[in-house]
């Protein structure tokens, strides 16, 4: 009879158990898709610093979850806002060895004020977490 019991308590204590195995993976996919996204901008801004001599940084701004709005993805978005006396193309030209400028996921932007703005936009490692739901 207790062995009955005891299947029982397993039993009923097996959802619980997967419920919250479930939530500790989705918290753990969270922590390392931020992670990533720090490492991208850092990375990115370390690619700037050591490309364009006379780079000097506005702003930083960095983004984790689904950007785009569209499907279940999560992504890494890095955008960094700085002054350069480099023309656009010459900026692309530098970075090209580290990054495929697309358009799209990967750009570098005038602003009005002149500043240039370089955006890279890429899937994090847990691209289906519950974070870009």
């Amino acid at each position: 009879m207790k062995w009955l019991k005891r299947l029982g308590i397993a039993l009923l204590s097996l959802p619980i158990l997967l419920i919250v195995t479930f939530v500790l993976y989705e918290i753990f996919g969270m922590c390392i898709n931020h992670i990533a996204t720090k490492q991208q901008t850092d990375t990115l801004r370390m690619h700037l610093e050591s490309e364009i001599p006379d780079m000097e940084v506005i702003s930083v701004y960095s983004e984790t979850g689904n950007t785009s709005g569209t499907g279940n993805h999560v992504d890494c978005l890095s955008s960094i806002i700085f002054s350069t006396k480099m023309q656009k193309a010459e900026i692309e030209d530098c970075m090209s060895e580290y990054y495929v400028f697309d358009g799209w996921d990967c750009y570098v932007d005038k602003t009005e004020d002149g500043y240039y703005t370089i955006y890279i936009n890429s899937s994090a490692p847990f691209a289906h977490n519950i974070e870009g739901h």
